[in-house]
């Protein structure tokens, strides 16, 4: 199956379980506060869950585009992005486990065919309802594994809002891809196993304080992540190596004139700013503009990181609008707003790509400098006055400086750093 393909099948099926499907909304939040940017399927139904709003329909469907910047430093990884598509089923005070779980294992095993044999479940610590729910539908006790709050408790999305404890389907990519020890099992951090959907009982709101209370009523919030679940169902052990990722990597390599897959540093690089490529182009074409605060923060963090990257593959100019453009004619047919909006957000990366040219090969040498001189000074560490230097004067997000300096043993005061601002 294709990744259009899993995407229209998922819709489908909840809406012939009675499901309205609703259009993603934007990454920026509608009036949330305690949310920079759109990170979960839920967040447009938040009011729902509150009751402070009627929804359209008690059961609910979407494909929501996604971004968490919690995963920035893990891009590259088989498993992490920043730019995400979530499919989700909602039930607001509708159905409840028996339905959510009883769904989820008959779309996974029925509709996109994995064996039911490589499939884990996770459960809350004492969630015994959802242990027999599983296990009514044949799957063995022994993959059934109870987990904490770390691990089996979701949300919430923000410093406050709705939250609950969840269950969780792990596909098992096998024992060839694990850390051969006896007690590997979801959660495990060897990459082994690949969480593809969580089912969320959302039964509580918890305050800036931590405290909860019971929402009016029980509901269902499930988010799979598109591009895992294409990653198994296709047959692939990382999310680069699906359809919605080799139009970008093809793309650059044909620029940087270097082939995926002869070197890892720089397989690595071109995950990055393909992975990257699509959130900037998603979150320009959704109102974010580059700044030094807040969502514009992070999309400029992004942009110079990409723009780096590019001119490192030996190119000497930075290509993301190139890759941009790339995806936005891969993923325009879902998404028709980054087509009605690609020549502002072209522009933009443009702008900014040459901006960031224009002190980028000054700022190198001034940092190279300053680690020449650290190293004999001060261990390896670079003053947060010298950060904050690369930062106002060259432009270099403090993340940046800290990652190039990290791949020659240098650490970053970020404290100084912070004084310095």
């Amino acid at each position: 199956m294709t990744s259009d393909e899993i995407r229209a099948a998922f819709l489908s099926f909840f809406e012939e379980k009675g499901h309205k499907i609703i259009p993603s909304s934007s990454l920026i939040p509608k009036e949330d506060p305690t949310l920079l940017l759109t990170s979960a399927g839920m967040v447009q139904f938040k009011p729902y869950f509150l009751g402070e709003a009627s929804p359209p329909n008690p059961r609910l469907a979407s494909c929501q585009k996604c971004f968490r910047t919690t995963d920035i430093e893990l891009v590259g990884d088989p498993s992490h992005l920043t730019f995400f598509e979530m499919l989700g089923n909602f039930s607001i005070g509708d159905y409840f486990k028996q339905e959510a779980i009883s769904w989820a294992w008959e779309f996974v095993t029925q509709h996109l065919g994995l064996p039911p044999q490589r499939l884990w479940i996770t459960i809350f610590l004492d969630d015994d309802e959802s242990f027999r729910c599983w296990q009514k539908l044949g799957v063995p006790p022994q993959r059934i594994l109870r987990f904490g709050e770390q691990d089996n408790f979701w949300g919430p999305a923000g410093d406050s809002g709705p939250c609950g404890p969840c269950s969780e389907i792990h596909y098992d990519l096998g024992e060839e891809f694990g850390c051969g020890q006896l007690s590997c099992a979801p959660n495990c951090d060897c990459g082994r196993f690949s969480e593809i959907w969580n089912l969320v009982f959302t039964q509580y709101n918890q305050d800036k304080d931590g405290r909860r209370t019971l929402l009016p009523k029980p509901n269902i919030d499930t988010g799979m992540g598109l591009e895992r679940t294409a990653a198994v169902v296709q047959g692939k052990t990382s999310i680069y190596e699906t359809d919605l990722f080799a139009p970008l990597l093809e793309c650059i390599s044909k620029l940087a004139k270097v082939k995926y897959g002869s070197d890892d540093e720089t397989d690595n690089t071109m995950r990055v700013i393909a992975e990257h490529s699509r959130g900037i182009a998603f979150l320009i074409g959704d109102g974010v503009m580059p700044s030094n605060e807040g969502r514009g923060y992070v999309l400029r963090r992004l942009l110079r990181r990409a723009a780096f990257l590019s001119e490192a593959l030996g190119v000497g100019i930075p290509f993301v609008a190139e890759t941009a453009k790339t995806a936005i004619e891969q993923m325009g047919h879902i998404y028709p707003e980054i087509v009605q909006r690609r020549d502002f957000i072209i522009k933009v990366i443009e702008l900014e790509e040459a901006r960031f040219s224009e002190t980028l090969s000054t700022g190198l040498e001034l940092l190279d400098g300053i680690m020449a001189e650290a190293a004999g000074k001060r261990g390896k560490r670079i003053s947060g006055k010298q950060a904050f230097k690369l930062y106002d004067t060259y432009g270099f997000p403090v993340e940046l400086t800290t990652e190039i300096a990290a791949d020659r043993g240098f650490s970053i005061d970020l404290d100084g750093f912070e004084r310095e601002m």
